[in-house]
C-alpha cells in the first residue's frame, strides 16, 4: 500500500547546533521544530540526525576545548546527548510535536538481521507521526564500530526510512568547485546529476573545530543516495526555512539528482553499501571496470590489479577503477591472502594452482553481493 506521507530526513552538524560560544543554538532547535510542524501540514515526516552529543557535553563538564583522549570523549558523549535530548524534547513538545531517541552503532547494523530491526523500528516511529532523533551512540563506540561521521548514518537512516529527500544542514551553502575559504575563484554548484572524479577533487575539509566530517563525507553520502535513487541536498544551516521550501520545490543549496529511470536497488545491496564500515579494498582494470559499471558483471579475479587491507570472506571491500575512484562495494567471496594470490589469474590457472582450488570457478565478488555506485 502506498504510503499518505512523504519522509524528509535532516542531518545536522555539530556546527550548525552549537554556537562559536560553545552554548547549544535552542532558537535552531525551535525553528527546526516550526518547520516540523509546518512541513507536516504539507504530508511531510521529518527525521532528524543530529550531531552535537560531544560538543554540548564538553563545556558542561568544564573542557575548555573538545577532549582528545576516548573516555573523555565518551564522557561528554553521555552527559550531551542529555542535554541535547532535552533540548529537542521541550521545542517540539511545545508545539505538540513528539520526539523519540535512537542511538546506533555499527554494530548495531553491520549484523542484517539487526539492521532491519532498525529500519522497522524508524518506520514504525515515522508512521505514527513521532520525530526520530537519531545519532551515533558516541558513549560506547570505539574506532571499530563508528560510522566515523554522520554524513554517513543520515544516508543509512534515509535509506532505512525509504527516504524521499535527504538534507544536510552545515556551514557551507552548498558544493562548490573548490574550497571557496581557500580559492576565491570557487564556482557554486546548484546541480550534480553525477559523481565523478572531478565533483568528488573538489571537496575540501571540515572548517570547524566542533565537527568531525567535512565536504567529501557528504559527497561520498550524496553518492550512494544517488544510487538508491533518493535525492539529496547540501546547503546552509543559517538558510531560513530551508525544509519547507526544499519541501514545496524552490532550490536551495545544491542538489544531487539521481539517475532517471535507474531499476530500484535491492535492500539488500544497499545495506551492503551502508552497513557495516570496509575492510579493504580492491582495485580492478579497465575491462573489469566497465563489466561492473556498463554490464553488471561479477567481479573475477582476473581483473584484479591490487588488493588492500586485511579482510576475510564475507567482509565489505571497496571496488576501485584504476584511477582510483570507488565504483561499487561487495562482499568479498575469499580472505585477503587468497585474492592476493589470485589477482590477475585466470580461472584455469586457478584451478590448478592448490592453494587456491576453493576459488575455483568462484568470482571475488559475486553481482549479487555487488552495488555499483551512481
Amino acid at each position: 500500500m502506498a504510503r499518505s506521507y512523504k519522509t524528509i530526513v535532516v542531518k545536522i552538524g555539530s556546527s550548525t547546533l552549537v554556537g562559536k560560544d560553545r552554548a547549544l543554538c535552542r532558537d535552531f532547535i525551535a525553528g527546526l521544530a516550526n518547520q516540523a510542524a509546518r512541513l507536516a501540514e504539507r504530508g511531510w515526516r521529518l527525521v532528524v540526525v543530529s550531531s552535537g552529543a560531544i560538543a554540548c557535553g564538553a563545556p558542561v563538564l568544564g573542557f575548555d576545548a573538545r577532549p582528545t583522549d576516548m573516555p573523555s570523549l565518551q564522557a561528554c558523549a553521555s552527559v550531551g546527548q542529555c542535554v541535547l535530548s532535552a533540548a529537542y524534547d521541550e521545542e517540539f513538545r511545545a508545539l505538540d510535536m513528539l520526539t523519540s531517541l535512537v542511538l546506533l552503532t555499527r554494530h548495531d547494523t553491520a549484523r542484517r538481521n539487526s539492521y532491519l530491526h532498525a529500519r522497522d523500528t524508524l518506520t514504525r516511529l515515522v508512521e505514527l507521526g513521532v520525530v526520530p532523533i537519531v545519532n551515533e551512540n558516541d558513549t560506547v563506540t570505539v574506532d571499530e564500530i563508528r560510522f566515523g561521521d554522520n554524513d554517513t548514518l543520515a544516508a543509512l537512516v534515509s535509506c532505512l526510512v525509504s527516504a524521499d529527500l535527504c538534507v544536510t544542514l552545515s556551514d557551507i551553502d552548498g558544493l562548490y568547485t573548490a574550497n571557496p575559504m581557500e580559492d576565491p575563484t570557487a564556482r557554486f554548484i546548484p546541480r550534480v546529476e553525477k559523481i565523478d572524479g572531478a565533483i568528488i577533487a573538489s571537496a575540501g575539509d571540515s572548517s570547524t573545530s566542533v565537527g568531525t566530517g567535512g565536504m567529501i563525507t557528504k559527497i561520498r553520502a550524496s553518492r550512494i543516495l544517488m544510487t538508491a535513487g533518493i535525492a539529496s541536498v547540501i546547503c546552509s544551516g543559517a538558510e531560513p526555512d530551508a525544509l519547507v521550501r526544499l519541501a514545496d520545490g524552490e532550490p536551495v543549496g545544491t542538489l544531487f539528482v539521481p539517475p532517471a529511470g535507474r531499476c530500484e536497488i535491492a535492500p539488500r545491496k544497499l545495506w551492503i553499501a551502508l552497513g557495516d564500515a570496509t575492510h579493504g579494498s580492491v582495485t580492478v582494470d579497465t575491462g573489469a571496470a566497465d563489466a561492473l559499471v556498463r554490464r553488471g558483471s561479477s567481479l573475477l579475479p582476473v581483473g584484479i590489479t591490487g588488493v588492500e587491507g586485511d579482510f576475510a570472506a564475507g567482509d565489505t571491500l571497496d571496488v576501485r577503477d584504476p584511477s582510483g575512484l570507488v565504483i561499487a562495494r561487495g562482499l568479498a567471496q575469499a580472505g585477503s591472502d587468497e585474492l592476493k594470490l589470485a589477482a590477475g589469474r585466470h580461472q584455469d590457472e586457478i584451478a590448478a594452482n592448490r592453494l587456491l582450488a576453493a576459488l575455483a570457478g568462484k568470482p571475488a565478488i559475486h553481482r549479487d553481493e555487488l552495488i555499483v555506485f551512481a
